[in-house]
């Protein structure tokens, strides 16, 4: 009929045109079409249930087209998607060029599934079930693949896992650094409390050096120049022989006027053959004085006189310091810590009693056994404290080392005596008024807090929070180039004001005579230690 109109059209139509005009013919020609089909639909629809008997299943069946259907939205659909985490991959430039080459792969063999005849009616032609359920299974082989790989890809794509992921991460690795921690201070208290073998070594050779020769070190006369107040003395306390040696030694050295130095060094009974082995073997340069004591020596300093030294006897402190102690450790660090015994040692409690250990002296100068001076310090003496009891470097700095810090603030008595913003001051290199102490009975004061605290409700540990207390509205600020901190735990401390101070404290675990220490700070400690001394050399120190 195309055929045919166009041949009218070209051929006979331009006869007509002469007799018809163009309007009508169109108008007739339209007409004849919408009549001719009409006719074929009504009877093809009389003839349509004998061809249902007798023609095989084809895609005209409802049940067909409407499978094809679907399996044409899943191609394309998960087509889409594929494409999508394909391009999202090329955008994050993410280290995943497998998984990319595998995501354009499925999205090329989807275009190659669209593609095939089966999935497309074209002029009314029908396919075989066989052959579309061939087709329809290599796309849902294809749509499954898809997925699997979007399930198994889906946590490098999707914002919300990766935050969740990032956040599970970074949980696991806290809880790997916190335990870390613990074990690392766990370790670090152990070695920085424990002695060391090159220590023990020296101690044995100095003891043994005496027993082997006894005529050789007896004890020498009494000097008077102990008790002058015109002298300049000095306090060490400490059983470490070395770090000792090392106090005394860098004082005389940077001394303008060392025979005017007078050092009063109280150990325990166990260190004092020792020590005094070493100061005879090693006596001081340029005239200073040395005078060398156990506690014991020391009367009055006993269980009902001296609450620490009454604490220590008590079965239930003793429980809690010495029981199960090695468990406790690996279970807390703070254990370990908060129970080792130096801080009930009346050795450490000993700069508290020093006006009753030298009751003919003015004023003196404590130092720990882990500082070392480099200047002449003799200007501390010459200070005027105002009436104060103590001369002390303040640490406070911003909101740190201030009283709240050191005491339980919760406990009322603490609460009414202090103010937790107080600024606190550095307990090892002190220069005290003994005066002014007796005055103020300082250590009346010492003994009521430290009876308080036997059950540590006051503070936890340690010389420096009674040291706070007893001293509280006593203490004299001095120059913070007297007395630098910090070397014994702070790595960032500078060299310029390092460079500065007088005196340069080792507080902290990592003391210069360990293995641990900061080798930044370690020479400027090893400086002064005698490496011409036999047993020195000996006992191998490494320094």
């Amino acid at each position: 009929m195309a055929v045919a109109f166009h041949g009218g059209r070209n051929g006979v139509g331009s006869g007509l045109r002469s007799f018809f005009s163009y309007r009508i013919f169109i108008s007739a020609l339209f007409s004849f079409l919408f009549l001719a089909t009409f006719s074929v639909v009504l009877n093809s629809s009389r003839h349509q249930p004998h061809l249902d008997h007798t023609l095989p299943r084809t895609f005209q069946s409802d049940p067909l087209k409407t499978r094809l259907d679907l399996i044409h939205k899943q191609a394309t659909d998960h087509l889409t998607l594929v494409n999508a985490y394909a391009a999202y991959a090329r955008k994050l430039k993410l280290d995943a060029s497998k998984q990319l080459k595998l995501f354009e792969d499925l999205a090329v063999n989807f275009s190659d599934l669209q593609a095939k005849p089966g999935l497309k009616l074209e002029n009314g032609n029908a396919i075989e079930e066989d052959a579309f359920r061939q087709i329809e299974k290599e796309v849902k082989d294809k749509v499954k693949t898809a997925r699997m790989m979007i399930v198994e890809s889906k946590e490098s794509y999707d914002t919300q896992l990766k935050i969740q992921k990032l956040k599970d991460t970074i949980f696991a690795v806290q809880e790997q650094l916190t335990k870390a921690k613990k074990n690392g201070a766990v370790a670090s208290l152990i070695s920085a409390k424990s002695v060391p073998k090159s220590l023990n070594c020296l101690a044995m050779r100095l003891v043994g050096e005496r027993i082997s020769n006894p005529e050789k070190y007896k004890d020498a006369p009494f000097d008077s120049a102990v008790e002058d107040p015109s002298l300049y003395h000095y306090a060490v306390f400490s059983d470490n022989v070395i770090a000792v040696s090392v106090v005394v030694r860098s004082v005389v050295v940077n001394a303008e006027e060392p025979w005017k130095h007078v050092f009063h060094v109280v150990t325990d009974r166990m260190n004092l053959a020792a020590m005094k082995v070493w100061f005879k073997m090693r006596p001081l340069d340029r005239g200073a004085r040395v005078e060398i004591k156990s506690v014991e020596e020391f009367k009055f300093l006993n269980s009902s006189y001296a609450p620490v030294l009454r604490q220590l006897e008590s079965a239930k402190l003793q429980k809690f310091y010495f029981e199960n102690q090695a468990e406790n450790a690996t279970r807390d660090e703070h254990n370990i810590k908060f129970k080792n015994p130096k801080y009930l040692s009346v050795l450490n409690h000993l700069r508290f009693y020093l006006p009753e250990m030298y009751p003919k002296l003015n004023k003196i100068l404590f130092l720990d056994d882990d500082v070392v001076v480099q200047k002449d310090v003799t200007g501390l003496w010459k200070i005027n404290l105002d009436g104060k009891v103590n001369g002390a470097v303040e640490t406070c700095f911003g909101s740190f080392h201030r009283y709240g810090q050191y005491l339980n603030f919760t406990h009322p008595l603490i609460k009414e005596s202090f103010n937790p913003n107080a600024c606190a001051w550095a307990f090892g290199m002190n220069i005290f008024d003994l005066n002014a102490w007796r005055r103020e009975k300082c250590t009346d004061q010492y003994h009521y807090w430290q009876n308080l605290n036997e059950d540590r409700s006051l503070w936890k540990l340690g010389t420096l929070p009674p040291g706070l207390m007893t001293f509280y509205s006593k203490t004299k600020s001095l120059d913070k180039s007297w007395h630098v901190l910090g070397l014994g735990y702070n790595p960032g401390v500078s060299m310029d004001e390092i460079k500065k101070a007088a005196v340069i404290h080792y507080n902290g675990n990592m003391k210069p005579w360990l293995d641990i220490a900061m080798n930044q700070y370690k020479s400027l400690w090893t400086k002064y230690v005698d490496n011409e001394m036999e047993f020195v050399q000996m006992c191998n120190f490494g320094l």
